[in-house]
C-alpha cells in the first residue's frame, strides 16, 4: 500500500503565497469553562477547558428533553397523550424549580415539555421519566447508553434533573454534542427551547435562559444553576443560514452566564465566515480503482461540507486529498477512500473523509486477473 497525495487544483481559487495570519483571539469570559461550536460547520472555535468534567446541573434536562423527543418519534409517547404524575415526581425541595404539578394529577405531555424546557420543572423530568422508561432508575440507565452513541465520553448522569452528585458530570463539550444532537434530530421540537414564558395552573413562569431577551439572534436552549455548579448556560443563535452554540459552566451569578455568553456568540459571528467548499454528494475528484466492474469511482462527502474561517482568509486556503494506493473492488457507496486536508496560510486547518459515491462490484474473473498482473507491474 502507498499513500498518493495530490492537490485539488479547482477545489478554490488560492493565492500564490501563504502570508502569515493571526487567527481570531476569543475573549477570556468570567467562567470556569466554556465551548463555542459551529453547529454549521460543525467545528469547535473556541475551548477553555471544554472536556473538563462538570456538574452540569439542569443542563442535565437537555438528555431528558432528548430521550422524550426519542419517544415521540418512535411513538411510544404522544403530545396529546396523558400522564399521571408520580408522588415521586413532588418531592421536589422548595429550591428547586417546579412547574407545580401536584402527585395524581394528570397532564399531557405537551405540558409536560414545556414545564420542562421553558421552567426547567424537575417535577415535569421526573414524570416524563417515570412514564417513560417505568421509574428514574430505569431513564437514567437510558441517558447514559445514549450519551455513550453520542460519543459524550466526559458526561455521566446519576438523576434526570441535575442534582448534586460526584458521579453526575458533563463537559461543555459534550453539552454542545448534546444540543447539536437536539437541532439536528428534533428540529421540530427545538422551538420549545426559545419560549420566553409558559403558564400553567395559572402561573405563569419566565424562561431563565436571558439571552432571549439580550440578544435578538438568540434561539435557546438551557440554564443550569446549583450552588456548587454555579451559573451554566447552552445558548443558540443564528444570523442568516449561520448557527453557533455556546456553553458555559461556573458563572458568578445569572447575569454574568448571559452576558459572558453573547460575548462568546458576538465573537463567532463577528470574526467567522461559513463557507460551503462542496454539496452533499457533490463529485470532487475520480479516483483509479483495480478489479471492479468501473476502472474510476467519484468521490465526495455525504453531507454539504461547510467551513468556518477567520473573515478576509479564504484565499489563503488551500486543500491537498490523500488516499491509500491501490484502492481495489468491491467498494460501497459511502465507504472512506482517503481523507481531504485544509491548510490555512500553510498551517493545518482541517481534516474531511472522502467517500465513494457509487457501488463499485468485483468485475469478472478475467478483467480480475488481468488488473492483478498490471498491479504486480507498477
Amino acid at each position: 500500500m502507498k499513500l498518493n497525495l495530490f492537490f485539488l487544483t479547482l477545489l478554490f481559487s488560492v493565492s500564490a503565497s501563504a502570508e502569515s495570519i493571526a487567527l481570531p483571539v476569543a475573549p477570556q469570559l468570567a467562567a470556569k469553562s466554556y465551548v463555542l461550536f459551529d453547529y454549521t460547520s460543525n467545528q469547535t472555535l473556541v475551548s477553555q477547558d471544554g472536556d473538563a468534567r462538570m456538574e452540569p446541573a439542569s443542563l442535565t434536562k437537555l438528555m431528558t428533553a432528548y430521550l422524550a423527543f426519542d419517544a415521540l418519534k418512535h411513538d411510544t409517547l404522544s403530545l396529546n397523550q396523558k400522564l399521571t404524575v408520580p408522588a415521586a415526581a413532588v418531592r421536589s425541595a422548595s429550591s428547586e424549580s417546579r412547574m407545580l404539578l401536584k402527585s395524581g394529577q394528570i397532564v399531557t405531555v405537551d405540558e409536560l415539555l414545556h414545564g420542562l424546557i421553558v421552567q426547567s420543572g424537575n417535577d415535569a423530568a421526573i414524570t416524563l421519566a417515570d412514564n417513560i422508561a417505568g421509574s428514574e432508575a430505569g431513564f437514567v440507565d437510558l441517558m447514559n447508553k445514549e450519551a455513550k452513541r453520542l460519543g459524550m465520553n466526559n458526561t455521566h448522569f446519576t438523576n434526570v434533573v441535575g442534582l448534586p452528585d460526584a458521579r453526575h458530570y458533563s463537559s461543555a463539550m459534550d453539552m454542545a454534542v448534546l444540543s447539536a444532537a437536539i437541532l439536528r434530530d428534533y428540529p421540530q421540537h427545538y422551538p420549545l427551547f426559545g419560549l420566553r414564558n409558559y403558564t400553567f395552573n395559572n402561573v405563569d413562569q419566565a424562561n431563565r435562559n436571558r439571552l432571549l431577551w439580550l440578544d435578538p439572534y438568540a434561539d435557546g436552549i438551557k440554564t443550569g444553576h446549583t450552588e456548587s455548579a454555579g451559573f451554566c448556560l447552552v445558548g443558540s443563535a443564528q444570523r442568516d443560514n449561520h448557527r453557533l452554540i455556546s456553553v458555559l459552566f461556573g458563572a458568578d451569578s445569572d447575569r454574568l452566564r448571559a452576558t459572558e455568553s453573547q460575548k462568546l456568540l458576538n465573537f463567532g459571528f463577528q470574526n467567522y465566515d461559513a463557507a460551503r467548499l462542496y454539496q452533499k454528494d457533490q463529485p470532487v475528484t475520480q479516483l483509479r480503482i483495480w478489479k471492479g466492474t468501473s476502472s474510476h469511482v467519484e468521490v465526495g462527502f455525504r453531507r454539504d461540507l461547510i467551513l468556518s474561517i477567520p473573515k478576509g482568509t479564504f484565499s489563503q486556503l488551500k486543500a491537498k486529498m490523500e488516499t491509500r494506493q491501490p484502492i481495489v473492488a468491491p467498494l460501497t457507496s459511502g465507504q472512506q477512500l482517503g481523507v481531504l486536508k485544509l491548510t490555512l496560510a500553510g498551517k493545518p486547518y482541517a481534516e474531511f473523509p472522502l467517500v465513494a459515491l457509487d457501488n463499485v462490484p468485483l468485475s469478472n474473473v478475467f478483467s480480475r486477473g488481468w488488473d492483478s498482473i498490471r498491479l504486480m507491474l507498477q
